[in-house]
């Protein structure tokens, strides 16, 4: 018995993200500029993962740090609610 393979023609489009940080040149992410640590964070509180916002990795580990730092001495909040 020979089974037939479906084709499909779905062309995906993927446009890389670039790593804002990278672009402005920042070497060090600063835990305490909450401005720019604001929009890398949920609703809820998760840090936004790198594959979404699109940051190198040596940023986002950077990213993680100050975000965790931030929350530590209460610049950030661990949860909402």
């Amino acid at each position: 018995m020979m089974r037939k393979r479906s084709v499909t023609n779905k062309k995906t489009y993927h446009q890389n993200k670039i790593c804002r940080f990278c672009m402005d040149k920042i070497k060090y992410i600063d835990y305490k500029d909450i401005k720019s640590l604001r929009p890398l964070i949920t609703e809820r509180g998760k840090i936004i993962p790198r594959r979404i916002s699109g940051n190198c990795a040596k940023h986002q580990r950077q990213l993680t740090t100050a975000i965790k730092r931030a929350r530590n001495i209460a610049l950030i909040p661990f949860t909402v609610g």
